[in-house]
């Protein structure tokens, strides 16, 4: 079964990758220099040529508070570039599995939220991806949209990393602790999403269990890294950042991924292996 890939070089597509070739799967990998999803053309002609029977669009703009002031980039990427691909595999019966995000949800829940609740994203990057949703359930009858959260990974640019740099360079680490949601490891997504791939189409969150806060995160981080630090918390008001941010995005997982501490112990362990 061939199974083309979307934003293969980035921090998710490169734990995926491997594992679906593990699984014995044919893999197409993508990035932006071959596969322009935003341009319908070049979309289709690319997916004529190879007619994949699966399509996992991680390809995204993901640059939050950015997309305050670019919009219009962020919303040709999240959701044009997205209803692009949907129209075509739609249009020709391939399965398409959409990476989406916890920013479509407003935090008000006060119990962690299903996914058939209903979504009402704070800022313009949970907008873009609600709507790249959207055209998925437009287009598509084999669909999957998989929501995850607070992604962090050995292969690319994220929170645990920031951290523990931060901490090792001797800076102060004044930290979010109002913020609560499920840290997920990408190489647990990326086996998720392998799964996934025998169960019904629909929509599924796909995070680590379990939840914890900015700060709870960080010093989980710096505790099994053993780093002695000064870790300050601090509140979303005293922290302004161009996007609002939800209080509370913690999403039921369906015990599909493990708890969330249990993977990053191994993360941390595999990163000083």
């Amino acid at each position: 079964m061939k199974i083309l890939v979307t934003g293969a070089k980035g921090m998710l597509g490169q734990d995926l990758c491997p594992v679906l070739e593990d699984e014995g799967y044919e893999v197409i990998e993508t990035g932006r220099e071959e596969f322009d999803i935003t341009d319908k053309t070049a979309v289709n002609n690319y997916l004529q040529a190879i007619m994949p029977d699966i399509v996992i669009h991680c390809a995204a703009y993901t640059a939050v508070d950015k997309a305050e002031e670019d919009s219009e980039n962020a919303m040709l990427v999240n959701a044009f570039g997205t209803e692009n691909i949907a129209e075509f595999c739609g249009k020709n019966d391939i399965t398409l599995v959409y990476i989406s995000t916890d920013y479509v949800f407003d935090g008000e829940k006060k119990e962690p939220y299903k996914p058939d609740d209903n979504t009402n994203p704070l800022n313009v990057y949970g907008l873009s991806k609600l709507k790249g949703e959207e055209t998925v359930q437009k287009y598509c009858c084999k669909f999957y949209i998989v929501r995850t959260s607070w992604l962090y990974g050995h292969h690319g640019k994220n929170f645990a990393e920031t951290i523990i740099t931060k901490a090792l360079e001797g800076q102060e680490l004044k930290v979010v602790d109002d913020q609560i949601g499920c840290p997920t490891w990408t190489a647990d997504l990326a086996s998720g999403i392998v799964e996934l791939l025998n169960k019904p189409y629909g929509i599924y969150h796909l995070c680590g269990g379990g939840q914890t806060s900015w700060y709870g995160f960080a010093k989980e981080i710096l505790s099994l890294c053993k780093i002695d630090a000064q870790i300050v918390p601090c509140l979303t008001k005293d922290y302004p950042r161009a996007a609002d941010r939800a209080h509370y995005s913690v999403m039921d997982n369906g015990k599909m991924l493990r708890n969330w501490k249990s993977a990053l112990k191994e993360y941390i362990e595999l990163r000083g292996a």
